[in-house]
């Protein structure tokens, strides 16, 4: 299926779904022969090599040119990128047409090179550092009306711009939005159904999603486990077993790190009880300050195919390139990229290339087995005993 035939499949049953508020069985046309969430797809969390994502505010249409060129011969077929908010919406009145035009302009050159573009908007929260707007800090951000006017202005002013862009995949609501801001459950899946709605109203036929980190599937906080599943098409997962804390139960080629994400997919199908539902390991990632340099292509090839193997459809390397160590940024993030900021290929990166040349494209197949119902408390012990009880390991 080529890119321009899955951006605009199902454009009917989607609007349906966001008129009704996006029902459990949102995903029901896959299961009526639509098949474009049910093949695999590979793709990299874009992380500029030379200025990081100040690039926004020193463009260099050259440099992302350059990255994307490398990008597209590792076999990628589509680019998570991230906008910063303040620097985008820098008063709750004004969106920055600068950046408008300078996102448009990246759009243009991911084209160029067959790659599709899911586009964060609330961010917010970013390789450990927050970029929260300068305004409205003392209003509770889920629920206050001004600060639904503000979200709005800077959704509609985004969303206006990208539509008219093929290889526009859809917006992600936020990099792990939930870093930034908490709330009840029962508030965020309140707002998180009314901004899919008015994506879905805005760019018709997009897939639309919120990149969560792992927290609400490990405790209740922000964003229920069961919303996450109900209003979503395509369930999006951060699986980082060094930040999950999969260390504690055994070694960086021991199974509770290598399948850590099959196991959540089947967690996260175990809440929506749909065993059925097609997801999207967005974000997943191991570098040298946890394991040895030369086992980092092989834990990707572990969890990968593991992946494969529980029914996962894509998958997301954070991150394109290494960080520059001329920033400061916490050690984890420095050598997280496939490629090192002068544009060379590490290992781990033909082994992306193998994997993605391997599978990309062939349907996706999902285990027949039932799943067991989700833990019966929604907090870390409960969760890890699940995860390894799935996983056949023994504590």
């Amino acid at each position: 299926m080529n890119r321009r035939t899955f951006i605009k499949s199902s454009s009917a049953a989607l609007a349906a779904g966001a008129a009704f508020g996006l029902v459990p069985d949102v995903a029901r046309g896959a299961a009526a022969g639509d098949d474009r969430l049910l093949r695999h797809r590979f793709g990299l969390d874009y992380v500029p090599s030379r200025n990081w994502y100040f690039c926004w505010n020193d463009w260099k249409p050259g440099d992302i040119a350059r990255d994307f060129d490398r990008i597209a011969e590792l076999g990628a077929d589509h680019l998570r990128i991230m906008l910063i908010w303040p620097w985008f919406q820098p008063n709750p009145r004004t969106v920055s047409a600068a950046h408008l035009d300078r996102l448009e302009e990246l759009l243009r050159l991911a084209a160029e090179r067959k790659l599709d573009v899911l586009v964060t908007l609330y961010t917010g929260w970013l390789s450990g550092f927050r970029f929260t707007p300068p305004y409205l800090e003392k209003e509770p951000f889920f629920t206050s009306p001004k600060w639904a006017t503000v979200q709005d202005t800077y959704l509609t002013a985004v969303a206006r711009r990208l539509v008219q862009h093929e290889n526009f995949l859809g917006f992600d609501i936020g990099n792990e939005i939930n870093c930034c801001w908490s709330c009840e459950p029962a508030e965020g899946d309140a707002w998180m159904q009314r901004i899919f709605q008015r994506m879905h109203a805005l760019c018709l036929g997009r897939v639309h999603v919120n990149g969560v980190d792992h927290n609400p599937w490990f405790k209740s906080t922000t964003f229920s486990p069961e919303a996450l599943m109900a209003q979503q098409e395509l369930v999006t997962l951060h699986c980082w077993p060094f930040w999950t804390g999969a260390k504690k139960f055994g070694g960086h080629l021991d199974t509770p790190y290598t399948q850590l994400p099959a196991a959540l997919a089947a967690l996260a199908r175990s809440y929506g009880h749909a065993p059925r539902k097609p997801m999207w390991l967005q974000e997943f990632g191991a570098c040298n300050a946890e394991m040895p340099e030369a086992d980092v292509p092989r834990w990707m090839e572990l969890a990968i195919t593991a992946g494969i193997g529980q029914g996962v459809s894509w998958f997301t390397w954070w991150a394109s390139h290494d960080v520059d160590q001329k920033f400061d940024f916490n050690p984890f993030e420095y050598g997280l990229g496939l490629m090192t900021v002068d544009n060379q290929i590490k290992e781990q990166g033909r082994m992306f290339k193998r994997l993605a040349d391997t599978y990309r494209g062939k349907p996706v197949v999902i285990p027949s087995q039932r799943l067991p119902p989700p833990p019966a408390h929604l907090d870390a012990d409960a969760t890890w005993r699940w995860l390894l009880d799935w996983m056949g390991v023994k504590k």
